[in-house]
């Protein structure tokens, strides 16, 4: 789907009477509720790296980009913004998102170890060869998930500290490492 339609698809749970699971459990929908304001946050005031946006409008042959992501991921809703962003600045960019939990399953394809973590990026060329493949998050917010992870920290305290470091963040570790993941495929 593109972003308008995903775009949809969040505010659908949002506003349904009987949502389906997971999103019929209140802590489902509360934080997809924290995740609709952050992702339209981000998508108002979120600023681009120049150097990014050059590469990005620099690009001379079509792409599809994928987002696999869902409404629910906390990490997402700092992340899939910035990439919508940036794929709107050329037009020969193409920019899908695939739910994680619904069919095709693509996620399959980009395991994080056995997990399934999202969100996960893909830059594909006009073949449909992948030649990029980032996520589920920024480098250093994956040392401190680690960290809190392996302390045992508890479940509210982990989303928390998460968001702060995308709060002071702002984007631009994740763009950082998409600049030169990206500088190797233009």
């Amino acid at each position: 789907m593109d972003f308008t339609h995903y775009q949809q698809y969040f505010q659908s749970i949002l506003n349904a009477e009987h949502p389906s699971p997971p999103y019929n459990d209140p802590a489902y929908i509360n934080y997809t509720k924290l995740n609709w304001s952050r992702q339209q946050r981000w998508i108002k005031v979120g600023e681009l790296n120049e150097d990014l946006q050059v590469l990005i409008t620099s690009i001379k042959i079509r792409q599809q980009w994928i987002v696999i992501t869902e409404p629910w991921c906390g990490d997402a809703a700092h992340i899939v913004p910035f990439i919508y962003k940036l794929s709107q600045l050329n037009p020969l960019i193409h920019l899908d998102i695939q739910l994680r939990d619904k069919e095709p399953h693509l996620i399959e394809d980009y395991l994080s170890g056995q997990s399934k973590s999202i969100p996960k990026f893909i830059i594909r060329n006009e073949a449909g060869a992948d030649l990029m493949v980032w996520g589920p998050r920024p480098a250093e917010s994956q040392v401190l998930f680690d960290r809190l992870k392996e302390q045992g920290v508890d479940f509210e305290e982990f989303k928390t500290q998460l968001q702060q470091w995308y709060n002071l963040d702002k984007g631009k570790s994740l763009q950082e490492e998409l600049l030169d993941q990206i500088k190797t495929i233009v």
